[in-house]
Formats: structure tokens, sequence, C-alpha cells
């Protein structure tokens, strides 16, 4: 089976850049396939993204290099199952608040005797390899998300299940459920001490602390020892494009400026 490069680079110790798909267009897809991204991921839960969507995504993503992942809409053993046999090498399930919630989540990823992932991968056999069977459980990544002020309480739980190969934070929903606005950051002492923990309970258990963000915060999060993070949004992406793009046509950037997209 191909090798999951992502899973190799944490038990390394490197830390991963990615792309987050909302929208998903293969066309657009194909055109993103040679940038030099670690993963990329298609979110079914808050994007604009189906299952169909998806594996035409997945078919676009075939020559790159980076991982491809998919964020589940919910933490639901069908659709785990269909996402990885339509070749996702890694599945971020959202809202994995308790420890039982983590083990059904290990469940959907892994087949017997390790979980209960029904087998028939028709694409994942083509795209990744004639022994996917053999190889998958060891293979694929296992990415609960933690977005909650109970999974953060949970956490050194969460993590001693066996398979966890990653955790994912949603800063928006993590702020959401500390009474603060929805974000990708906030200065709030207590809302600062559960990114501080996530990175702390993983970085001792050897699993990789992930999260959302965005260009201006990369290297914070990176500094503060998460190891997959997130840079930007296709949709986020081709906006700030075409802003820098008019904002040279219209004289408020010089062309060449760091400011200036062409």
């Amino acid at each position: 089976m191909k090798e999951n490069t992502l899973k190799s680079s944490w038990n390394a110790g490197r830390s991963n850049l990615g792309l987050w798909l909302t929208a998903g267009d293969p066309t657009a897809i194909e055109h993103l396939a040679d940038i030099d991204l670690d993963y990329i991921c298609f979110d079914l839960q808050h994007g604009v993204i189906d299952y169909q969507r998806a594996v035409s995504g997945l078919q676009a993503l075939r020559p790159s290099k980076a991982v491809p992942v998919a964020r589940a809409p919910w933490n639901e053993p069908g659709i785990i199952g269909k996402l990885l046999d339509a070749g996702a090498m890694g599945v971020i399930i959202p809202m994995v608040n308790t420890v039982e919630e983590a083990r059904a989540a290990v469940r959907a990823c892994r087949y017997a005797p390790a979980g209960s992932r029904s087998y028939g991968p028709t694409r994942a056999n083509i795209v990744l390899g004639p022994d996917y069977y053999s190889d998958a459980n060891e293979q694929v990544a296992c990415i609960p998300m933690i977005e909650t002020k109970t999974a953060v309480e949970n956490l050194e739980a969460i993590v001693e299940v066996e398979g966890i190969d990653a955790v994912y934070v949603g800063p928006a929903d993590l702020a959401v459920s500390f009474g603060l606005p929805p974000g990708s950051d906030n200065p709030d002492p207590a809302y600062q001490a559960a990114l501080a923990k996530v990175v702390e309970v993983c970085t001792a258990k050897g699993i990789a602390p992930g999260i959302h963000t965005h260009p201006g915060l990369v290297q914070t999060r990176l500094d503060q020892g998460f190891t997959m993070v997130t840079v930007t949004a296709d949709i986020l992406a081709l906006s700030a494009g075409v802003k820098a793009a008019l904002a040279v046509a219209r004289g408020e950037v010089e062309a060449g400026s760091p400011g200036a997209m062409y």
C-alpha cells in the first residue's frame, strides 16, 4: 500500500502544512495538485462537498504528493468507511468529546480485530495498492477533532485510546464552548490554556496535535508545538488572490510588491 507520508512525518517529529477544501472543484484541485503541500483535506462537514464531489476531487488529486484527507460530516461509521474506500488516507472526525466517542472513531477507521470497518475498498485498492487490506490499519490516519471544553477536559483519557494518530483542534467551536465568539484565535487565558494542553498532552503521548488556522497564525501555531497546521482554504485563497489582483489593477499596490498577487 502507498505510504502515508503524513504519518511518517509525524513519527519523525516534523511539522506539516495543509490546505482545506470547502468547494472542492475538481478542475481547481488539478491546479493545486502540484503545490508543495503535506496534505489536502476535503471538508464534508461544513463545506459544500458531498460524497460524489469528494470522489471526483480525490481523482483530480491523484498525481499529488499531498496526502488526501477528508473531514467526515460526523462520527458515523458509514460515511467514514465510504471516504476511506474512496481513497482518503486519513479521516478527521468532528466533535469527539469522550473516550467512547474516540473509540467509535477508531473502530470506524480500522478493520477487525482493531475495529469494525466493513471491507470494500472500491477505489482505495486501485489508487493505494492491491495490498490495501493488509496495510490499511497501519497507514490510515484516524484524527478525532478536539473542539469543546468537554473534549479538552477529557483529553488525557481520549489520547489513551489505541489507534488515534492525531487530534485536530477546531478553534471556532472551541471558542464557542468557552462562551467566546467563534474565530481562529482568542486571547482569553482559558482558551489559550486549552490550546497549550492539547499540545502538551499529545506530545507526551506521541500523537500529532493539529489545528485549523490562517496564514497569519501559522508560525504562532508551529511555535506552540502544533505539527498538523492547515494554512488556508480554497475559497479563502481564491478570494484573497482576486482582491490582490484588483489592488494591483487599481494602482493601490505596485506589481511585484509583497502585497501583489501578480
